[in-house]
């Protein structure tokens, strides 16, 4: 019987694993974006007309700086994901939450690009949320399963305690069948 995603809880998914990957550049491109948004606001008060009344009023060059610092930040963060920074995860997961806050809060001056910017920012959340490649990677275990089976196939238990060692097992959990 074969090891799957379902049954082991430490096997990467590709989705997760390509969405870390994809999450830093989209961190590095939308931080580069925020610069840019900010510029625009430091620039020319003007530039972003607010839709309606809304709570969150700040003066649009205020805004400009908030856009500029995150901007920066977040592209940072970004390129340290892709060149696989061990304080690049952590720091993205923050500061994208604090960019989806943001976000929110700029709704009245670009709702769709807000819109477009929180979506964003909730995919890198879970992508860098999901993503085990480090963790593994510090006890050698490659992607995808253990590090006495290489990582695909049949989890080899008999190299040590497994899922399945006494006591460790669940309802309905049943040890491999022996090779």
């Amino acid at each position: 019987m074969s090891s799957s995603g379902a049954n082991n809880p430490r096997a990467a998914s590709p989705w997760a694993t390509g969405g870390a990957m994809f999450a830093g550049v989209l961190m590095l491109v939308s931080g580069i974006l925020s610069v840019l948004e900010g510029i625009a606001g430091i620039a020319k008060d003007d530039v972003y007309a607010r839709i309606g009344d809304y709570v969150y009023k700040f003066n649009l060059t205020t805004w400009g700086w908030i856009h500029l610092i995150l901007g920066i930040l977040v592209a940072i963060t970004g390129y340290g994901i892709l060149k696989g920074a061990s304080w690049a995860k952590a720091c993205g997961v923050a500061l994208a939450s604090l960019s989806v806050v943001l976000h929110f809060m700029w709704l009245p001056y670009q709702p769709i690009w807000a819109l477009i910017a929180i979506a964003i920012g909730i995919f890198v959340i879970w992508a860098l949320c999901t993503d085990h490649h480090d963790r593994d990677a510090g006890r050698g275990v490659p992607p995808g399963g253990d590090a006495a089976s290489g990582g695909w196939g049949p989890r080899n238990t008999a190299t040590g305690p497994g899922p399945f060692a006494e006591g460790a097992g669940g309802p309905g959990r049943t040890p491999p069948a022996a090779h």
